[in-house]
């Protein structure tokens, strides 16, 4: 999918079309609504001091077998960072910058050429690094520049295994989210827990496969990647893009398709995945995969092409493309697509006017020429040919709407990291404790997609706001106990008993007890559980294991 990757302004102005649309939403019900300017002026400081540039780590092993941990770390990092809630540039946004400056892919910058490349990509700060071994072991070390003051920050390092390369890097991810943000909360174990069920082997090939330079080589590896894990959402991304890249579409369809709901990259999956299901000729498909995404963030491109998988199937477009108009007037291709389909109603006043629209916005497109020319003129046009109207016109081929090809997903993600701001700045109007039992239920959300780090975040402002409400408790408890922390996972479930009983806390207490061994009160706490709820799942689980291990000690 090659494409020009547009800086963070260009990214920043397509998106504000889908704030103004979401704005609405999220102003109901307030006592004072803000105005078209208050929002634009909010979603342009959205994400401001928070945008990071990682760059590829220096490779000091004098080990070339090792130079995929160069990428390796860039990933992982921007990955941490963007789940801790900073704003972290994609390698497509410096692949761009290297090119927009004229350097080669693998250039390794020196501090001058670094500050270029963030200053290229409006980067607040860069994080650059190196990686050695001691050893078996792998030794990381990072800094920071904050860009716009010039300053350097002390070397933060992290070392441990080599085999444990990416929890090495996640722990070095946690150390530097404090120096970029010393009063930011979160548990080190969170963190080394959030990459805990990435298999290194398969990682080592994802990362092979989208840096090797050859087509058929990136596919091996790549391919490698998610035969070693089936559930590797990143590299059957990156495998679909290569599958689609080489019009493999049907390829690339079944690959989009294996990219799961909370991947980052959910959503450009899904509007690759329709336009694979297109070029397939399974229209309803398409249709439906476009669907999606528009449901959750309504794109113009992608109303665009659900309104061409609707009318390749002989229905009716025009409602798509109508809001793809709205949504975007200057993108000539939209009135395009609209004419067409007024000109199939046999509205031919309304398709001319908005093939009018696509000329003024692209004087030069020929086929809008002919059409417009033939659509206005059809009795001169068969008078001089002496052919008969209906006869020429049933020659004439009917023009197929067009295709959007390209989808800015990091646009879109940061849309939604605007959107993110904003309600923020909604909550921060709320009462502490109304605004501590939204932040909790977002929590929730979060943990029960198993995303650690964005549920710990949330429930750590939850509790920030009203230490007093217990969900936050309960839900920092689930959340370092899954991470490993069991001080802090007891600490924070017996506060939240503390506050209120709760089935989340003592589910937590539970299986902490039975881990020690420590029967008789895992017992307890089940039975506390069940009580407060009989349906769940998890209590009648933990009282089952209990009892069964009790059983055995006998």
């Amino acid at each position: 999918m090659n494409r020009r990757i547009p800086t963070w302004q260009s990214r920043l102005r397509s998106a504000l079309y889908l704030l103004s649309i979401c704005c609405i939403v999220h102003v109901a019900g307030l006592a004072q609504p803000q105005t078209a300017s208050e929002a634009g002026q909010e979603a342009q400081n959205a994400g401001k001091g928070r945008i990071l540039l990682v760059l590829p780590f220096d490779n000091r092993t004098d080990q070339p077998s090792l130079e995929w941990i160069r990428e390796a770390a860039a990933s992982i990092l921007s990955s941490r960072f963007s789940s801790a809630g900073f704003v972290s540039l994609s390698r497509a946004d410096r692949m761009y910058a290297l090119d927009h400056l004229g350097l080669p892919e693998g250039f390794q910058p020196s501090r001058a050429s670094a500050l270029k490349l963030a200053q290229t990509l409006d980067a607040d700060s860069i994080v650059v690094g190196s990686y050695s071994t001691e050893g078996t072991n792998l030794v990381v070390e990072a800094r920071v520049i904050d860009v716009p003051h010039l300053r350097m920050s002390d070397t933060v390092s992290a070392r441990g295994a080599m085999s444990d390369l990416i929890a090495v890097f996640d722990s070095l991810a946690w150390k530097l989210t404090h120096v970029l943000d010393p009063e930011l909360g979160g548990s080190e174990e969170t963190f080394v827990a959030a990459g805990r069920g990435t298999r290194l082997d398969a990682f080592e090939q994802y990362i092979r496969g989208i840096t090797e330079p050859d087509h058929d080589e990136r596919l091996r590896h790549l391919n490698q990647a998610v035969a070693l894990s089936p559930d590797f959402g990143a590299a059957w991304m990156a495998l679909g893009r290569e599958d689609y890249s080489g019009q493999q579409y049907e390829e690339a369809a079944t690959a989009f398709a294996k990219v799961g709901r909370n991947e980052p990259d959910a959503l450009e999956a899904g509007f690759y995945r329709g336009l694979s299901l297109l070029f397939s000729g399974k229209y309803l498909q398409a249709e439906a995969a476009f669907h999606a995404v528009a449901t959750v963030l309504p794109l113009a491109e992608v109303l665009n092409n659900e309104g061409v998988a609707v009318s390749r199937q002989g229905k009716d477009g025009g409602a798509q493309f109508g809001a793809a108009e709205a949504a975007d007037p200057n993108q000539p291709d939209y009135h395009f697509n609209l004419a067409v389909t007024f000109k199939r109603r046999g509205q031919t006043s309304a398709a001319l006017a908005e093939l009018g629209q696509c000329l003024r916005l692209r004087p030069n497109d020929s086929e809008v020429q002919d059409l417009q020319r033939d659509w206005r003129e059809p009795a001169d046009t068969t008078a001089h040919s002496g052919v008969d109207q209906d006869t020429n016109a049933a020659a004439r081929p009917d023009p197929l709407e067009r295709i959007e090809r390209s989808f800015d997903a990091d646009a879109f993600r940061q849309a939604a990291g605007m959107m993110d701001q904003m309600e923020s700045a909604r909550l921060a109007e709320l009462a502490p404790h109304d605004r501590a039992v939204k932040l909790a239920r977002q929590a929730t959300d979060y943990l029960d997609r198993g995303l650690l780090l964005e549920a710990e975040r949330e429930y750590l402002r939850a509790v920030a706001a009203d230490g007093s409400v217990a969900e936050g408790h309960a839900g920092l408890a689930e959340v370092r106990e899954r991470g490993g922390d069991v001080a802090s996972a007891r600490k924070e479930a017996e506060k939240a008993l503390e506050l209120k009983p709760s089935t989340q806390a003592y589910l937590v207490l539970g299986r902490l007890d039975l881990a020690d061994n420590r029967l008789d009160e895992a017992g307890k706490e089940a039975g506390q559980a069940l009580r407060l709820d009989p349906a769940s799942r998890e209590a009648q689980d933990l009282s089952r294991q209990v009892a069964l291990k009790a059983g055995k000690s006998q």
